[in-house]
């Protein structure tokens, strides 16, 4: 028998090399499991960093916007369409029948080009803006507000195939300065006229030198014709070089049509015109339009314009308005007195451009100022029904009326449906830091394309519903739904999972029936397998009980509260109940674990001094309890807010826009949500979910540090 079997005391308690060898074991068994915790610990953090570094950078950065309508063209529609419809107002596409209306009539008010008002300047009186008159100077400095330049539009295909426009936009650009003048225009900036020589040398591959060649016109066939269409402004000009054109040599046929700036650009994109006379730039719908049919616009700025607000030479009133007077004499008022009770008490009677006209648009976009967000509801859904389909409309009726529906509700359907804002290409936060040149490079190439650096978690985005573009989307129905779930898991499971511990600690070790006692056995041996059990077991439990066994209740039927889209039980309610199952074996077991750290010296000191045993729990145990059971809640209620797979089984809605009313109504939660952008192949529903993560984590944190107060604040009351 060897010495160790002889004396098991040394085995148990080693003494001289023996204890050295025992000491230097343990310490390095001890140095071996510290480094794994220590390595665990960073390999933790290291992966929480990476996690926060790429939820952050992709909720910050550049992206490039585009619209597929303009919000200012609906409104500058909206505008428009009061002042055309307004009582006692005619419209017209040709100046002349506006001059025809406003002369000799004291109560007439109108606008039109300044080349118009100078022809007509012994009828007519133009009316001072701002206390400024229009005039060359006023023009050229800015200070008049209805100062514009004008344009022609052509083609370097059209100039290359067809000699004689090329021939007649050089004659045109070439003489410039004698014909603005006089027509009644004032010239275009000197920086701006060079600008326009160049576009016309580089189209006609002269790229050398600032002059304009001189014109062969025995080059130039009979044959050849120039089809022109556009503005009535740009009208007197355009004719007035088509006629010193053909003096010049050139013998085709030239035809010049009033039909508005729209309507000239409708006809130039269809290939019906060569040349455009505009009142205002290209859109960017009318270059898309041209670019359908091969045509590439170029431009040519050949003179400025002061639009010119003008009344009969037998109004003696009215010598000067402000902007906002103007808007008042167009649109609501009914008379002069209206505006101004010093000004005559009759009735206002308007004549205005048509409204394919560019100086109607001009004057629309410069003297209202209002946003798309700034119409009421009732004209966003106005613009929604001329938009849209019926059978579009008719949806988002039943799915909610419009009459029930906020302004921003309608705003944000608009821009869904009607702008289609979108995000053509995003960047991360670190692209956006360091590749900026190439950022601005690419949205350079984008057809009205905007940059802007863009925060994905903002306000709106916690106020705003779900939407199908990643741009307008928000999370304010799923962080609704989640403050309802955890709300009534919260409810339901603390105080029944609290209980179940105080009864299982407390209560069934001293029970005598031996039947009990072992059903106390198995409760507390299913509670420790349920704390291991995969969530989604639990959402099939919650599938099965709550939205179809108990169907009447959580549906709502059963109090009059019911949903017909919620009438199969897959409610918030159901969803409640289920994370309140998942959590109880997590609440239990660390309850329980608090109450049993309760020295049972306390226990028998209260009773001994006469308290019943409830009153010794209730006063005595539970109060120290506390702060355990409050970081075992916080453990419970943290793992039920991230959950995704239960609440998928029991029928979570992955796109919902209506707010939760009720705990019978249809639902979405953060972590779902989160799970259907990510899902998405779109690099922008990434960015919008990263930022959901952040605002998930917030809402975590806060919750968690709610507990963690309430726990030191007890904890600080017991010692």
């Amino acid at each position: 028998m060897s010495a160790e079997q002889s004396n098991p005391s040394e085995a148990l308690y080693p003494e001289g090399a023996g204890l050295e060898t025992f000491i230097t074991t343990r310490n390095r068994r001890g140095f071996v499991w510290r480094v794994i915790f220590i390595s665990a610990t960073i390999v933790a953090i290291i992966a929480l960093t990476a996690l926060i570094y790429n939820i952050v950078i992709g909720s910050f950065g550049y992206v490039a916007m585009q619209n597929k309508v303009d919000p200012a063209s609906l409104v500058l529609a909206v505008e428009e369409d009061r002042m055309l419809t307004n009582l006692n107002t005619l419209s017209s596409e040709d100046d002349k029948e506006l001059v025809k209306g406003i002369e000799g009539n004291p109560n007439a008010i109108g606008f039109f080009g300044y080349a118009y008002y100078q022809e007509n300047a012994d009828k007519l009186r133009a009316v001072s803006i701002n206390n400024t008159m229009p005039s060359a100077e006023t023009a050229a400095s800015g200070t008049y507000p209805f100062a514009r330049p004008l344009f022609i539009y052509t083609t370097a295909d059209i100039m290359a195939k067809k000699p004689a426009v090329a021939a007649y936009v050089n004659y045109y650009l070439s003489n410039l300065d004698e014909t603005v003048n006089e027509v009644g225009y004032f010239p275009a900036h000197p920086d701006a006229q060079a600008k326009t020589v160049q576009s016309w040398l580089a189209a006609n591959g002269l790229s050398q030198g600032n002059e304009l060649p001189t014109i062969d016109f025995e080059s130039l066939s009979d044959e050849d014709n120039l089809a022109i269409a556009g503005s009535s402004t740009v009208y007197p000009l355009s004719r007035k070089v088509a006629i010193d054109f053909r003096r010049a040599g050139f013998a085709g046929p030239v035809k010049i049509d009033n039909v508005g700036t729209t309507g000239g650009f409708r006809l130039f994109c269809d290939g019906e015109t060569d040349i455009v006379n505009a009142s205002r730039p290209i859109t960017r719908a009318e270059i898309e339009a041209c670019q359908k049919n091969k045509r590439e616009p170029l431009e040519f700025n050949v003179a400025t314009d002061a639009l010119a607000v003008v009344v009969s030479t037998e109004n003696d009133f009215l010598q000067n308005a402000t902007l906002d007077e103007l808007r008042d004499i167009l649109t609501v008022a009914e008379k002069w007195s209206d505006v101004n009770p010093a000004w005559p008490d009759t009735e206002i009677e308007r004549f205005i451009p048509g409204a394919d006209s560019g100086t109607l648009d001009f004057f629309a976009e410069t003297t209202f100022t209002r946003k798309l967000e700034d119409l009421p509801k009732d004209t966003l859904v106005a613009i929604l029904e001329a938009n849209l389909s019926t059978g579009l409309v008719r949806r988002y009726e039943s799915e909610k009326p419009f009459a029930e529906r906020t302004q921003e509700d309608v705003l944000n359907l608009v821009l869904e449906r009607v702008v289609e804002r979108r995000v053509v290409k995003s960047w991360s936060l670190i692209e956006s830091l360091f590749n900026r040149g190439e950022i601005e490079t690419f949205v350079e190439s984008i057809p009205q394309g905007e940059l802007e650096f863009r925060s994905w978690l903002h306000l709106g985005f916690l106020t705003t519903p779900q939407a199908t573009t990643p741009e307008l989307a928000g999370i304010r129905t799923a962080l609704l739904g989640t403050l309802w779930v955890i709300f009534i898991t919260m409810v339901v499971g603390l105080p029944i999972g609290v209980g179940g511990a105080i009864y299982l600690e407390e209560y069934a070790g001293s029970v005598g029936n031996p039947t009990l006692r072992q059903v106390n056995a198995i409760i507390q041996t299913n509670i420790n397998n349920l704390a291991g059990v995969p969530s989604i077991i639990y959402g099939m439990l919650g599938l099965a009980i709550f939205v179809r066994a108990f169907e009447p209740i959580t549906s709502g039927a059963l109090f009059g509260a019911t949903d017909p889209t919620t009438a199969n039980g897959r409610t918030i309610i159901s969803a409640g109940l289920t994370l309140a199952l998942l959590i109880l074996p997590l609440i239990i077991i660390n309850a329980q674990e608090a109450i049993r750290a309760v020295p049972q010296s306390l226990r028998q000191a209260g009773m001994a001094l006469g308290a019943t045993k409830w009153q010794t729990i209730w006063h005595h145990v539970l109060p120290n309890a506390i702060p355990g059971i409050l970081t075992g809640n916080i453990l419970a209620v943290s793992r039920a807010i991230g959950e995704t797979a239960p609440l998928v089984v029991i029928g979570a809605s992955t796109f919902i826009t209506v707010n939760p009313s009720s705990p019978f109504s249809k639902f979405t939660v953060l972590p779902i949500q989160i799970y259907q952008w990510t899902s998405r192949p779109q690099d922008e529903f990434r960015n919008i979910a990263a930022a959901a993560i952040i605002v998930l984590l917030i809402l975590l944190l806060t919750l968690n540090a709610s507990a963690v107060l309430l726990r030191n604040r007890y904890s600080r009351r017991m010692t």
